[in-house]
């Protein structure tokens, strides 16, 4: 593969990464007033701490894509992309269920579906490209903690989530 080629494949998982964030970014825009609103364990993150880490994440799961792509298409490894592609859009529909439609159940079994995803992705990438499957752990480790703010926001704000 074309040192180019390996370029303009690196600024195609960025570009996608940055959707998805967008998308997600879209329907979570009233979230650090909501967030203030709600019922927050001692050991819920500051509202501020979210932006910075989910641009973190966002750009190792674009590198990890474009790892495990470069080794040799799309064709070589279509089910551990496919994963991916499937994990960015639960991702992208997780801030709607929460931030925008205040569905807290929903958004919890939502991302139970999402850390399922991001395992089997880490499986399908270890095969491919050994780094790249480390790369998303932490974005692994981030949906877990996640999830449990989540399952605990929920519990404890009834008739707003």
């Amino acid at each position: 593969m074309s040192f180019k080629k390996q370029i303009l494949g690196l600024i195609g998982w960025l570009l996608a990464s940055v959707l998805v964030s967008v998308i997600g970014g879209l329907g979570s825009l009233n979230a650090p007033v909501f967030y203030r609103e709600l019922n927050l364990p001692s050991w819920a993150p500051d509202a501020w701490l979210f932006g910075p880490v989910w641009t973190s994440l966002y750009t190792l799961m674009a590198i990890a894509a474009w790892l495990v792509w470069r080794q040799g298409g799309w064709e070589n490894a279509k089910r551990a992309l496919n994963l991916n592609v499937a994990q960015l859009a639960v991702n992208a529909l997780w801030s709607w269920l929460f931030f925008a439609w205040y569905l807290g159940g929903v958004a919890f079994a939502e991302i139970i579906v999402l850390w399922l995803l991001i395992a089997a992705t880490i499986q399908a990438y270890w095969k491919h490209h050994k780094v790249a499957a480390i790369l998303l752990l932490p974005y692994l480790a981030w949906v877990t903690f996640a999830g449990a703010l989540n399952l605990n926001l929920w519990l404890n704000n009834p008739g707003v989530l």
